[in-house]
């Protein structure tokens, strides 16, 4: 049986032989062909160079695709998804935050116990900012409240998937992807494991508080269209606006009176709708900007390198 491990890749290059040497260990312990999917997202350090020596190394069963610029993570999943040829695929990030360890257990629920997708979700946020815990944790109770997709809090993109699922994964083609959203959307007997917070191996992490803000927002909406958010930020503030206005009427009125009476709570008013209307067209915006960026038909990543024939020559 064959298993691909697909490990998207943005400067790790330290973690990369962490990586490899820790998770080659595990696979010792299962009946397993292994085949690695390096995907570089556009690394500015030296991950190339590091997955070319890899591949050098072990060329039967370590291959890396490497973008012709950043794409982003979930273009490089779904691109490790399209080349792994594997009766199982596990996705794994490059710095050990997803333990090897668990890569055995997830195999006997597999093999043994029928499920067709293994997941797995922290148990806590342990080291993580309180800040970015507490808006983390928020966003799956907000996804959970207003999608029909159900979502773990704390669930990884580290999972292990038979065939079928892969298969059926891959039927969505969609430019707008939020990876954690479709895998739960395809469905299937999926179980989780639990697992304790792991800190980063070597190297520091590429994912920013906005960045995850940004991911959030695509989670909720498949995308995110800067320009339209804007506007949908306009309305809030001009909201807030209004509503500071009406404050500062009310206190004005009582101290001093009104010399000009209607005019001052006429335009908070307008102010105050005008804002609330350019609220909701943002967010109506957000759709559109949506449909267009999927009836462009644009590829979801580009490819400048692969030691992959069948794939370098589509």
């Amino acid at each position: 049986m064959k298993l691909s491990i697909i490990v998207p890749c943005f400067n790790e290059q330290e973690s990369l032989p962490f990586f490899f040497a820790e998770t080659q260990k595990q696979l010792q312990k299962l009946p397993v062909t292994p085949e690695y999917l390096f995907i570089n997202d556009g690394s500015t350090d030296q991950t190339l160079s590091e997955l070319k020596k890899m591949h050098q190394n072990n060329p039967s069963f370590v291959h890396y695709i490497d973008f012709s610029r950043n794409f982003g993570k979930e273009a490089a999943i779904y691109a490790g998804l399209q080349a792994a040829t594997g009766d199982l695929v596990t996705l794994m990030d490059a710095d050990l935050q997803d333990p090897p360890e668990l890569l055995p257990k997830m195999y006997q629920l597999i093999s043994e116990e029928g499920f067709d997708c293994v997941g797995t979700c922290r148990k806590s946020r342990a080291g993580e900012p309180v800040i970015r815990s507490f808006f983390a944790k928020q966003f799956y109770w907000l996804m959970n409240k207003i999608s029909r997709t159900p979502m773990i809090s704390g669930v990884r993109d580290f999972r292990l998937m038979n065939r079928q699922v892969v298969n059926a994964i891959l039927q969505m083609g969609e430019y707008n992807r939020f990876s954690k959203g479709i895998f739960s959307w395809v469905g299937f007997k999926t179980t989780y494991l639990p697992y304790e917070n792991k800190e980063r191996v070597a190297g520091k992490t590429s994912w920013s508080f906005w960045g995850l803000f940004r991911y959030s927002l695509e989670g909720i909406i498949d995308f995110s269209n800067v320009p339209l958010q804007l506007s949908a930020w306009g309305g809030i503030f001009s909201c807030l606006l209004a509503l500071l206005i009406i404050v500062v009427i009310i206190i004005r009125t009582l101290l001093f009176g009104d010399p000009t009476s209607g005019w001052p709570s006429l335009v908070s008013i307008i102010l105050f709708l005008g804002g609330i209307q350019l609220f909701f067209i943002g967010i109506l915006g957000q759709y559109v900007g949506k449909i267009y960026l999927e009836v462009k038909k644009r590829p979801v990543y580009l490819i400048r390198e692969t030691d992959l024939k069948d794939l370098g020559e589509k």
